[in-house]
């Protein structure tokens, strides 16, 4: 894995992949004290870094190998780059993608006119399925890291951040089987040994932590996370050893982080990540990284989240910052109570949003109900207010 192989794969994906904006963000510079760039991959037109490897390998294949075909396993994101790519090309590509993999993934894959195949519950089992139909089938395997042609394709990423970013300092990556940050450490240091490559990896399954500390590969037990797309078990023989000249450390970081990191930057950068792209800001965001000063820049490496997930993380973000919040309160049950209960609520300016009103279940005297409410606030003093105002007329406001 060389330097130039990276430039020439440049040369290669010119005009067929997005040269990503390197945009200086000041709300997490303002937050971490170090000035921090965002290299947005999720801008990609499969929506992460992906198709670049993808497309780099691709190109190269000879025509007798287009004629094959190809096969690859991947949990959402190489997919759609491999088949995207494919289309463009005119190769015929069969994916085989966990069958817990994001809908969204799944379907953008089918759209971009590959063969599906859903197996397994995670990429280990469904790379098997794959091995499987290559031999079976005598296609092409496209390997999502372990490849020296996609890990040159990921690593333009690198070269193009030392351009954007001429004063670079500190690069931050997320790692799954680590193709990504093998590419970016070898563009980085190829050309500015002095920058600090950072990777960030899931608590679920920090595969190449481990396996850096143990000396060779490790093989992790199957977990589940939010961040699918870097849930990879055991790292690449070749990314791993290149990590190991490359990388200055890695991090951890656990699910409520990775939520939190999206909703901030969903609401401040105007950005969506899924959870993989996000794994990189929230080590930042938590300070688990010595880039404090540092000229910093963070790979947001895909953006392909489902919307239920959206949703949910959205609704977790706003009890977490007090901006929601939920209680229950024991009033007579007698006519007018739950309109006094509501106009309360409603001098604080607080807004109603969801209303229970509950007899037969609650644990009340007969002669009382219990309501649950969920309220919009703007944050824990106000929250503070509305639990005052009830005191004040005689209710007791049970958090839930």
């Amino acid at each position: 894995m060389t330097l130039e192989s990276i430039q020439s794969a440049r040369e290669r994906i010119a005009g067929r992949v997005l040269l990503s904006p390197c945009s200086y963000s000041e709300s997490l510079t303002r937050v971490v004290g170090a000035a921090c760039y965002l290299k947005l991959e999720n801008l990609q037109r499969t929506g992460s870094f992906k198709e670049r490897g993808a497309c780099n390998k691709l190109s190269a294949l000879t025509p007798e190998e287009r004629a094959r075909g190809v096969v690859c396993a991947s949990a959402g994101n190489h997919a759609q780059g491999v088949a995207y790519h494919a289309q463009r090309l005119g190769i015929d590509a069969t994916i085989v993608m966990p069958e817990r993999s994001p809908l969204v993934k799944v379907q953008n894959t089918r759209n971009f006119g590959a063969r599906v195949v859903l197996a397994g519950s995670s990429y280990d089992e469904a790379a098997e399925v794959a091995e499987n139909i290559r031999q079976t089938e005598q296609r092409v395997f496209v390997h999502p890291f372990n490849d020296e042609a996609v890990i040159a394709g990921q690593g333009t990423v690198g070269l193009e951040i030392l351009e954007q970013v001429p004063d670079v300092e500190a690069v931050v990556v997320a790692i799954g089987g680590g193709g990504l940050v093998a590419g970016v450490g070898t563009a980085v240091k190829g050309l500015r040994p002095d920058v600090k490559v950072f990777g960030v990896q899931t608590k679920a399954l920090p595969s190449m932590r481990d396996s850096i500390a143990h000396g060779s590969a490790v093989t992790l037990p199957a977990a589940t996370t939010m961040a699918e797309g870097i849930a990879v078990r055991r790292p690449g023989a070749l990314t791993l050893e290149i990590a190991k000249r490359t990388v200055e450390e890695i991090a951890v970081v656990d699910d409520e982080e990775i939520a939190e990191a999206i909703l901030m930057l969903l609401e401040r950068e105007k950005t969506v990540a899924e959870g993989a792209g996000a794994a990189s800001v929230a080590a930042v965001l938590h300070e688990r990284l010595p880039i404090r000063g540092k000229r910093t820049v963070i790979i947001l490496c895909g953006g392909n989240i489902d919307v239920t997930l959206m949703s949910r993380i959205i609704d977790r973000g706003l009890v977490k910052s007090g901006r929601l919040f939920r209680f229950s309160v024991r009033v007579p049950d007698i006519a007018g109570s739950l309109a006094r209960l509501a106009t309360l609520v409603a001098e604080t300016r607080a807004n109603i949003l969801q209303i229970h009103h509950d007899r037969a279940f609650a644990k009340a005297e007969l002669s009382d109900v219990v309501v649950e409410l969920v309220v919009e606030t703007r944050g824990f003093p106000h929250i503070a207010e509305v639990e005052s105002k009830l005191a004040a007329a005689g209710y007791v406001a049970m958090p839930k």
